[in-house]
């Protein structure tokens, strides 16, 4: 606004200063004028009262006076008494100065002042010759008579002058009353004047405040509703005109922050998109491929470098370089680049924070300290390797962001441009960051990828040997095994001859430990085929009752050695299974043996099985030595053995129950362990029914 703009609106103090000072000015005048009118015209009209009391009173000594002298001359007349003359002439020697007083008075007429006066002497004059006349006399008489007729004008004259006094008294009260009303009158109009200028001076002045303000309101609801333009009009008084100005400075505010938050999330989209190519695939190429194009292109840069740490990060060679005229540069001119000295890298990672190198033609012709720089950077400067490539490729101003996570960097991502016309904004430098931190997350992801993955493929290929090496020996050891058991079979039926009892006790032994060693290879066959994939089922329908009493039976004889009762539970109804008969007969061995091997002599081992919601229901409980809780969720992992079993030298492999899971889960059902150490286990096998049979099962 200008000057003269400025001196129009003034300031809101001032103006507020004006108009009440004005105001109290106009009440003040009021009451001054009030009161000085008031006083004045008490004062006069006092003054007024008085003159004319003073004079009525004057006037009636002069009656009296006059009277005095009338009755003292008649009673001298009548007794001839000195006395009365006496005050006849005391009377008559007042009478002078009364009359002084009265005309002193100035308010009655002179004329009438004079008439009495002429009045009251023309009396005097005949009462002094009554002095004279002989008392009774006929000229006594005749001057008595003259002295009443004179002294009769004389009362009428002061009667009528008392009665103009009365007069003008009133008349100055009413002229009083006049005046009064006149100065009420006066006073309602100064009032009203004075009212009237406040009100105008308010109004004005209200007007002069609210115009602005409502235009300001209004400016600031535009800019609440999102008109981005609307801007406040300057005007009225300074503190307002200094809200518009600050109104107005809030909303380019607002607009440059918007243009930011704007920029910032375009970039930001990009970025994001960017950074979902990255993470699509954990291939280390991939990741640098993606990154450097990416992060070009999102932030117009002219070139992008990624190094990555070699030799425990001794080094920092460049792994990609990308620029904006011809993509990623080939492999030969990217070797030819230097690596950034590692002090320069792991000293930035340690700041944490992004580095903003500007005006770098000044530091490549000779080596000389970058201020803020790290590491030797900014100690010795640039190496002549670094500051000929720099200036080869004619690079003006860089971002370097390190990456990594931990404490030690596994890179750096750099993003210059080669125009001192494009400088690097704020926001551009805080989504270097961001995606740099991104690129830093996925590099580290897929270099422990590639590391595991290769990790998992030497595991694999052991793991591959393992299962052709038991399969191997699981297969060269059956042959062998099977002459054995085959021979002990001929030497028992005494093809041979004869055998005595402490023989046949040594052939027992000799079968017995076969056949574990048969059961054993049997565990590693089948455990070979799961591991390989090679595990199938035959399936066909199988009464799951027949298969309980079968292993039941085959497991009596060890449970009566062991001294451990076998308890069985099975409906009336056939429990019908599609499943493979063999399988299954070996879930059951290998569970009733578990149960038969743990428990103490004097146990009990018991086989439930039911139907129950259209699966059947397969229980082997046990009291023997139970399991410890925290033990019990890997029961089912392969080579596993309790910690009270392995203490009380129990044999076994681990592998029973693994087998156990696998077959259940190959046939659709689930297992589930329940125990309690020193007390038993019970362990349960769902398997899903078929077709009705074993839809009247007990629950």
């Amino acid at each position: 606004m200008s000057g003269a703009s400025g001196r129009r609106g003034g300031r809101v103090a001032h103006r507020l200063g004006l108009t009440f000072g004005l105001l109290t000015l106009l009440i003040a005048l009021c009451g001054a004028g009030t009161l000085i009118g008031a006083l004045a015209l008490e004062s006069r009209r006092d003054g007024v009262s008085e003159r004319l009391r003073h004079a009525e009173d004057d006037n009636l000594r002069l009656f009296n006076a006059g009277v005095s002298a009338q009755r003292s001359m008649r009673g001298y007349l009548v007794t001839g008494d000195q006395s009365e003359l006496a005050a006849f002439r005391a009377a008559r020697d007042g009478i002078p100065s009364v009359i002084d007083d009265l005309r002193g008075h100035e308010v009655a007429d002179e004329d009438d002042l004079a008439t009495q006066q002429r009045q009251l002497e023309a009396y005097l004059r005949i009462a002094d010759e009554q002095e004279y006349a002989t008392p009774g006399s006929a000229q006594a008489v005749s001057l008595t008579r003259e002295a009443t007729r004179r002294f009769d004008a004389f009362e009428v004259t002061n009667s009528s002058l008392n009665d103009q006094l009365n007069e003008e008294e009133q008349r100055q009260e009413g002229h009083a009353d006049t005046v009064v009303r006149a100065g009420v009158a006066g006073l309602g109009a100064a009032l009203v004047a004075a009212l009237a200028v406040a009100v105008y001076t308010s109004v004005h002045t209200v007007r002069a405040l609210t115009g602005p303000l409502r235009s300001t309101e209004r400016t600031l609801d535009r800019l609440t509703a999102g008109e981005h333009s609307a801007r406040a009009e300057e005007d009225g008084p300074e503190e307002i005109r200094a809200v518009a100005r600050s109104v107005n400075l809030f909303a380019d505010e607002r607009e440059r922050l918007r243009a930011v938050e704007e920029e910032r999330q375009r970039l930001s989209k990009a970025a994001r998109k960017t950074g979902i190519r990255i993470r699509g695939r954990l291939d280390v190429d991939y990741v640098l491929d993606a990154a450097c194009s990416g992060i070009g292109e999102v932030l117009a840069a002219d070139y992008v470098f990624i190094l990555l740490a070699e030799n425990g990060g001794s080094e920092f060679p460049v792994a990609r370089v990308w620029s904006a005229e011809r993509g990623l540069l080939p492999d030969e001119e990217r070797r030819r680049i230097p690596t950034l000295p590692a002090d320069v890298v792991s000293d930035h990672y340690r700041r944490g924070t992004v580095w903003l190198a500007t005006d770098l033609p000044q530091y490549l012709s000779r080596t000389r300290p970058i201020p803020g720089a790290p590491g030797s950077f900014g100690k010795t400067g640039m190496p002549s390797g670094n500051r000929a490539a720099a200036a080869a490729l004619g690079l003006d101003s860089a971002v370097i962001t390190p990456i990594g996570v931990g404490e030690e960097p596994i890179g750096a991502v750099s993003v210059a441009r080669t125009s001192a016309d494009r400088p690097w904004r704020p926001v551009d430098i805080e989504i270097a960051e961001s995606m740099a931190s991104g690129v830093g997350r996925a590099l580290h992801t897929a270099l422990l990828y590639e590391k595991e993955s290769g990790l998992v493929d030497k595991l694999r290929a052991l793991d591959k040997a393992k299962s052709d090496f038991l399969s191997t020996v699981s297969h060269e050891l059956r042959t062998p095994l099977t002459s054995i058991v085959g021979y002990i079979e001929l030497l028992k039926d005494d093809d041979a001859g004869s055998l005595s009892p402490s023989h046949l006790h040594m052939l027992d032994v000799v079968d017995r430990n076969a056949n574990r060693l048969r059961a054993l290879i049997e565990d590693l066959l089948t455990l070979s085929r799961i591991e390989s994939g090679a595990f199938t089922s035959r399936k066909a329908p199988v009464d799951l009752r027949r298969l309980v009493a079968s292993a039941v039976d085959a497991i009596r004889p060890a449970a009566e050695a062991a001294s451990v009762s076998l308890e069985t539970r099975c409906p009336e109804q056939p429990l019908v299974l599609e499943a493979d008969g063999e399988q299954l007969d070996r879930v059951l061995m290998n569970l009733l043996s578990n149960a038969v091997k743990f428990t103490r002599g004097g146990g009990k081992v018991s086989v439930r099985a039911d139907a129950q919601d259209g699966e059947a229901v397969l229980r082997v409980s046990d009291t023997g030595i139970g399991i410890p809780a925290a033990e019990q969720e890997k029961l089912f992992q392969r080579f596993f053995r309790a910690s009270n079993a392995t203490e009380q030298a129990i044999p076994g492999t681990g592998l029973g129950l693994t087998i156990v899971h696998t077959i259940v889960a190959n046939h659709g059902g689930r297992t589930a362990v329940r125990s309690e150490e020193g007390r038993g286990t019970t362990i349960t096998a769902w398997l899903p029914l078929t077709g009705t049979d074993g839809a009247a099962g007990s629950a």
